[in-house]
């Protein structure tokens, strides 16, 4: 490859900022991020920037902020902003809405994405949490995307051993980032040289993820202890798991923020009790009696 590749990349929240960090390190720079509009955060909904236009900012790389990619404008903007050589690529790393066929198609080497799975396992919108429900390993891939859901050809793909599985879903988001911005740093070279093929899924082997909803993080202490602790760190962050206890004051919803297990038992540390502040269990419990 005889020039800096030319792309354009889609993401938005802190795993594609930490994808941009990742090709940064190897000096690959794309000439525009494409990213969500500022939203309201927080207690408070202060509207705030996403994780990838701060990065753009503190980099220098313009920045496009569409409310959608299907009506044609997003397009003419694309190509306005194409260089001589024409874009050789576009990467979409949790981006959160849908691209049309017509902009995945345009580059020279087409759209590459990244997701958090062992492709063609955990497709969908939460393979980091699912794979904490369910797996017992997980990995990265690198893949051609396609009209359909996380259904594209594999590019490459790397599986990353964890230690102390399953981990908590933010330290496993923010491993599969880095490890997953590697990769592509690796991948974009060889995939505009042509020195990497396709190599399609099994789609027999297909599972799916859904989207969480809060209901989802609801704890029955009564349930298999380590079917608990999955989920406890599956849903840390956001939705939260949660139970609820009887106190003097009368049934109270508790925040399980951290446990573990010992002797075949569910140990809760870490909770927030309702309208109060982070503390350990045992200082809880102790209210109880």
């Amino acid at each position: 490859m005889d020039h800096s590749p030319s792309f354009i990349f889609f993401g938005t929240p802190e795993f594609a900022k930490i994808i941009l960090d990742e090709l940064f390190e190897k000096k690959l720079v794309p000439k525009l991020i494409i990213c969500q509009e500022d939203k309201p955060k927080g207690r408070h909904l202060i509207v705030a920037a996403p994780e990838t236009k701060k990065w753009a900012q503190d980099h220098n790389v313009e920045i496009y902020q569409p409310k959608t990619l299907r009506d044609g404008e997003a397009m003419s903007f694309i190509k306005q902003k194409e260089p001589e050589l024409g874009w050789d690529l576009f990467i979409v790393a949790a981006y959160g809405k849908i691209i049309p066929k017509d902009i995945l198609e345009y580059p020279n080497k087409k759209t590459l994405n990244i997701h958090p799975s062992l492709l063609p396992k955990l497709r969908g919108s939460s393979p980091i949490q699912g794979a904490i429900l369910k797996e017992k390993e997980t990995g990265v891939t690198i893949m051609l995307i396609d009209e359909e859901l996380d259904h594209g050809p594999i590019i490459e793909q790397k599986q990353i051993e964890i230690k102390d599985w399953p981990p908590y879903s933010k330290d496993l988001e923010n491993i599969l980032a880095h490890e997953g911005g590697r990769l592509l740093a690796d991948t974009i070279p060889k995939w505009i040289s042509g020195k990497l093929k396709e190599n399609p899924q099994d789609h027999s082997k297909a599972t799916f993820t859904k989207k969480i909803s809060k209901e989802d993080a609801l704890i029955d202490l009564s349930d298999k202890p380590e079917e608990n602790l999955r989920k406890i760190k599956a849903y840390s962050g956001w939705p939260n798991a949660f139970t609820f206890f009887n106190t003097k004051n009368g049934t109270k919803r508790i925040i399980i923020k951290s446990a573990h297990i010992e002797n075949d038992l569910l140990i809760l540390d870490q909770i927030i009790p309702e309208g109060g502040k982070q503390m350990n269990f045992k200082e809880f419990e102790k209210g109880l009696i």
